[in-house]
């Protein structure tokens, strides 16, 4: 596969998403936007989750689907998310938890509380309290999919910002361990990981990818690995998505395991 390929990310028969029900959260632009499209393109009825009321608005109509206001850092509104949902199309199948911001601080002397706990509140909690919200509900229709948006930042050390990567790896771990919980359920529980990804989050950096000659990828790549993972029948899975590379779960390597003593190499005082 060329890397132009790459980047776009293959194709993907979709036809298993026909008729489903998917909530996409943070889907007034970027990532979510990209995604709710190529959910409705699939077949999918799509419900545009978003606090932009106009964006998201544009978005339900494009897709011919329903939008609701959402603050997800409340775990009030993720419930009446999933309520409305049920109402409105008579279940969940599949929820693509996306919604995250920037960080906008560090833990040093810019450290500033509010927007540490606004990032927090959007790109972790966000992630617990839908899958909280909506369990009840795939577990309703005898299962579903859930996919949480992390970063490549959930994968790797973040110098220049070690609270957006700790939320991240949050989410990561938060993948990890659920998909294997939940699998008996039959809920799958993945994670997309994307590296910078065409939406607003990567604004304050634009000038800096641009100077060092790094691309940003299109935010239809890191749609269409969704719909893969979506398709897939894989669980715990973090899908990385990087420019020129083919979009492939992220392989962690095992932790060692406790030494018993006769494994010991450690000198004896």
């Amino acid at each position: 596969m060329s890397a132009a390929e790459a980047l776009r990310g293959g194709q993907t028969d979709g036809a298993a998403l026909a008729g489903k029900v998917a909530i996409v959260t943070g889907a007034a632009s970027g990532l979510g936007r990209a995604s709710a499209l190529a959910l409705a393109r699939a077949g999918a009825r799509v419900v545009v989750a978003d606090l932009d009321a106009q964006g998201g608005r544009e978005v339900a109509d494009m897709v011919d689907g329903q939008f609701r206001a959402c603050d997800v850092s409340d775990l009030d509104a993720n419930r009446a998310l999933v309520e409305f949902t049920q109402e409105y199309y008579g279940g969940v199948d599949i929820a693509l938890l996306n919604a995250g911001v920037a960080t906008g601080c560090g833990v040093g002397e810019d450290f500033d509380p509010a927007r540490y706990r606004r990032a927090m509140g959007a790109n972790l909690d966000g992630v617990v309290f839908g899958t909280h919200a909506v369990l009840p509900a795939l577990r309703a229709r005898g299962g579903g999919s859930i996919v949480a948006t992390a970063s490549l930042a959930g994968l790797a050390a973040v110098p220049l910002d070690p609270l957006y990567a700790a939320n991240k790896h949050a989410v990561v771990g938060l993948a990890r361990s659920l998909g294997p919980a939940l699998a008996p359920e039959n809920v799958r529980f993945n994670a997309v990981c994307p590296g910078f990804a065409e939406s607003r989050i990567i604004d304050h950096l634009r000038g800096l990818l641009s100077d060092q000659g790094l691309p940003v990828i299109p935010a239809e790549v890191v749609a269409d690995t969704v719909l893969r993972i979506l398709t897939g029948d894989g669980t715990g899975e973090c899908w990385f998505v990087q420019a020129g590379r083919e979009p492939e779960p992220f392989r962690f390597r095992n932790v060692p395991g406790p030494a018993r003593p006769a494994d010991s190499t450690a000198a004896t005082p």
